[in-house]
């Protein structure tokens, strides 16, 4: 398959480049990591640049949200995406079989939870107090078995580009609603927290596709932050003007930049013009207490860092919350590598299935989950923030079954998009609901299949996001954005 292999960590144009662009630095002023240049990669896309006229407002199409759910269309006013790259086994999480065979049902046992006649994995036990806050969809369905392709059916709602082109990827959710101009000046409106998804494994090296803004253009990806929250060295870039730059300084600086920008319209280009984008976000994270205090994690007391777990996706999602606290539409939280060796990558459990989730990847995910929904219902802000937790596919049915080119071991599960479980909560969803189900052995959905079209839809529609929307791409073709359907049974 034809792939766009960006670095994993180094965007197209590095920090020294992009600091001199204009053919002088700044001075040494330190602008955040990444504003500072995803903006070139727009000249490897298959498309052409966008014109001044095609980077008008969006067209939108507003239809009557009335008939599917009137108090529920624009519920959230904001998004955490808690993505566990790799695929969670469905069946040993959130879709138990407890009646199935061993080779099906696996070592874990059920457990009872808040919601009467609903069970879950008997390592989840704070969710399990919490199911009351949860819609859960047992019925996700697809047939990628790639990890790289199918993350971008879950992050955009549409199957990924034939050219395998990053640029030509469906844009993230977040990159549609900075398209649209949600959020709160000067903070991005789509943050992305840590590492950019990418398959590490020597024979399927590629990264992972939806993740970033796609044909909407490099100005519209994400500042994405690959930095280690559970250090105590934690920096977000620098989002704190320098104590060695005082205030006069630093306006000049900016009015050098401001005459640079002047002097360069001649060579106006659509990644100059990203770049100055870029620069203007920069400036203003800097020069703005709110954007400081929006990725300050010592801020935070220590109880509440202790409550989500000092490991990295537990600070990560803490992040998040204060993230969306501030105004950033949306969140993604993609589930990092904790750096152990020698065991199984990711949710991506080919092996060593039972014991990397006891031990490594159910607990971190579920001290964080509960802790966020807690912390949200706590702060007033659960009933006007979606959550949504989700991986790319389930895993197979049979432990040991092949289903990949990757396989699994005697203790492990494959790949597995046919059936597998994503779980929502807040903006006014029905709590304590199950939607859909699996037939007995977890293996294909039994009733009311949702495909990643329809989650994706009804992510817009919680979001206030028009179900006509259309938007145009480089080439001024107008596209509408997600022609899935919104499932009405979540919809309060």
């Amino acid at each position: 398959m034809a792939t766009n292999r960006l670095p994993h960590r180094h965007p197209l144009v590095g920090r020294r480049e992009l600091l001199t662009a204009g053919g002088t630095t700044l001075f040494g002023l330190s602008l955040p990591l990444l504003l500072r240049g995803r903006a070139l990669a727009d000249s490897r896309s298959t498309r052409r640049p966008p014109s001044a006229t095609q980077a008008d407002a969006p067209t939108v199409r507003a239809t009557d949200p009335r008939p599917l759910a009137p108090k529920s269309f624009g519920r959230a006013k904001s998004c955490i995406l808690l993505f566990m790259w790799g695929g969670p086994a469905h069946q040993d999480t959130w879709d138990l079989k407890p009646h199935a065979p061993a080779e099906i049902r696996g070592e874990f046992s059920s457990i009872a939870t808040s919601v009467p006649g609903v069970q879950i994995c008997e390592h989840f036990r704070r969710m399990a107090c919490r199911a009351h806050h949860l819609s859960i969809i047992r019925s996700m369905t697809h047939s990628d078995v790639n990890h790289t392709t199918s993350t971008h059916h879950l992050l955009t709602g549409q199957p990924p580009p034939r050219s395998g082109n990053l640029r030509d990827d469906w844009p993230h959710i977040g990159a549609v609603l900075a398209r649209l101009g949600r959020g709160r000046h000067p903070l991005p409106p789509f943050v992305s927290l840590r590492p950019e998804l990418r398959n590490t494994v020597p024979r399927f090296v590629e990264q992972s596709h939806g993740q970033f803004a796609g044909w909407l253009g490099a100005r519209f990806d994400p500042l994405t932050i690959d930095a280690n929250p559970a250090e105590p060295s934690y920096r977000v870039g620098d989002f704190t003007r320098p104590p060695e730059i005082s205030v006069k300084r630093f306006a000049n600086r900016r009015r050098l930049w401001a005459e640079l920008d002047r002097r360069r319209r001649d060579l106006a280009t659509a990644a100059v013009a990203t770049l100055d984008a870029h620069y203007h976000q920069a400036f203003a994270l800097l020069d703005s207490a709110v954007g400081a205090g929006a990725f300050d994690l010592s801020r935070e007391p220590d109880r509440i860092r202790d409550r989500y777990g000092r490991n990295p996706h537990g600070q990560s999602v803490l992040q998040a919350r204060r993230l969306i606290e501030h105004g950033v539409p949306l969140v993604t939280v993609f589930w990092p590598n904790d750096g152990i060796k020698n065991v199984s990558v990711y949710w991506d459990t080919h092996s060593r299935n039972f014991i990397d989730l006891k031990e490594r990847l159910i607990p971190a995910a579920d001290q964080a989950f509960a802790a966020l929904l807690d912390d949200l219902h706590e702060r007033g802000l659960l009933d006007e923030t979606l959550v949504v937790w989700t991986g790319e596919f389930g895993r197979t049915p049979r432990i040991g079954q092949r289903n990949s080119d990757a396989g699994a071991g005697r203790d492990g599960r494959d790949h597995w998009p046919n059936c597998f479980t994503t779980v929502l909560a807040g903006a006014g969803l029905r709590g304590g609901s199950v939607y859909g189900a699996s037939d007995r052995h977890a293996a294909f959905p039994a009733r009311d299949p949702v495909a990643p079209v329809d989650l994706v839809a009804t992510v817009y529609h919680l979001l206030g996001v028009p179900p006509d929307l259309v938007l145009h791409d480089n080439l001024g073709r107008p596209h509408r954005i997600c022609p899935g359907t919104p499932v009405a049974a979540l919809l309060s």
